[in-house]
């Protein structure tokens, strides 16, 4: 049996385990835990991951210089002791004033994003230094995101049963885990001397069309996200049911990882990825029209748009390593690429922070608000938006589907 998928995988539970608490659950959490106005909270996020996502770039490049025998426990082992303390500060924040708590969050923020960056560029880096066609990469891809799934689920019942303790001890564990599963297993080393330009990515006219679609179809993941346990609590008043509403989602996304391997194999990665944004899009917009007690409907809806984001998590990884072989750069410059490639996603999630949240609390909605104008303002912005820039997303895609 090939151990090296799942060994190579193993570190993406962690990972995956600690972004759903900090990008979905933390800004409701310092809402009604600690009182902090929305317009005030998404500053704050906004302004701690654009720093996250400006470091991301230099922090790819050091990948490629880090990913030798070695020499990666010495960068990867502190920053996993660094995430693991900032996932306990801020979920477990003392009670102070609000500028105090702003400080205290804001720094705990930056620490554990810039070491939540060093792991996950040297994690994807490491993978894509394994190499293989597109069926094998969208594999390795697909083990390391099913993974990180299992670590959604973990997390998502761990929140809601154990409380911010038990959690963060577990995070821990898992991260020492998925440390030891890396160690030994082969890595290829880049060849000594070789020069990596800041703009080596840019120069590829494939790498920057697929960044651009990834970026927009990644935004419009990121603000649902965002909203989702404002949109439980107040559209559909069911608050009882966020970790069925979130176990199903990632749990029907594990479980599609599969079909999209095989929806590769026959039509290929860019023809998969598109099916996949056009399932999201038909079954998500209906979340526009649901209201209070809806809980079976959006059940089926989280299911079905859970299928659809096994497409997004297997399918644009693997093509960006498709994009670093046919540059010739393979074993060389894969960090160079990842850090631009993360620090976008650090962007949308960013944005989604820093214009969602402002925009409901422009629009009068405030958490826990029922009045009818606020909850459509809450629709919209969960719903509709997220939609419009899902489409954008695919025609682009659809229109360099043959050169990705």
């Amino acid at each position: 049996m090939n151990t090296v998928p799942w060994r190579y995988g193993l570190l993406g539970l962690p990972l995956a385990f600690v972004a759903l608490p900090l990008y979905v659950s933390l800004p409701a959490h310092y809402a009604r835990e600690h009182g902090v106005p929305l317009a005030l909270l998404g500053a704050l996020l906004l302004g701690a991951r654009c720093v996250d996502a400006l470091a991301d770039p230099w922090i790819g490049r050091q990948a490629d210089r880090w990913l030798r025998p070695g020499a990666w426990a010495r960068v990867m082992v502190p920053a996993a002791c660094v995430m693991a303390a900032s996932f306990a500060g801020l979920f477990m924040a003392p009670r102070l004033p609000l500028p105090g708590l702003l400080l205290w969050a804001g720094v705990w923020l930056v620490l554990g994003y810039l070491a939540y960056s060093v792991l996950a560029v040297s994690h994807q880096a490491w993978g894509a230094r394994l190499g293989g066609n597109v069926v094998q990469q969208t594999r390795l891809v697909a083990w390391r995101e099913g993974l990180g799934l299992l670590g959604v689920l973990a997390a998502t019942l761990l929140m809601s049963q154990a409380g911010w303790g038990w959690t963060s001890a577990l995070l821990a564990l898992a991260l020492v885990f998925g440390l030891l599963a890396l160690f030994g297993l082969a890595l290829p080393a880049p060849p000594l001397g070789f020069h990596r330009p800041w703009r080596l990515a840019w120069r590829q006219p494939a790498f920057r069309r697929l960044l651009l679609i990834y970026a927009i179809n990644g935004t419009a993941a990121a603000i649902p996200a965002t909203l989702l346990l404002f949109f439980v609590r107040d559209r559909l008043q069911a608050p009882q049911w966020e970790a069925a509403f979130l176990l199903s989602y990632f749990a029907c996304a594990a479980l599609s990882l599969p079909l999209w391997l095989r929806a590769v194999a026959r039509w290929g990665q860019a023809r998969s990825w598109a099916l996949g944004m056009a399932l999201a899009i038909a079954v998500f917009v209906a979340a526009a029209g649901l209201g209070e007690g809806d809980v079976a409907a959006f059940l089926l809806i989280c299911a079905l748009t859970g299928v659809a984001a096994g497409a997004d998590l297997a399918l644009p990884g693997a093509m960006l390593t498709r994009v670093v072989q046919r540059a010739g750069l393979s074993g060389q410059a894969e960090g160079s690429f990842l850090g631009w490639w993360t620090a976008t996603t650090k962007l949308n999630l960013a944005l989604a922070a820093g214009l969602a949240l402002p925009l409901l609390q422009a629009l009068g909605y405030r958490e826990g608000a029922r009045d009818a104008a606020s909850l459509q303002a809450l629709s919209l912005c969960y719903a509709v938006l997220p939609c419009l820039l899902k489409a954008l997303a695919l025609g682009l895609l659809w229109r360099h589907k043959d050169s990705l």
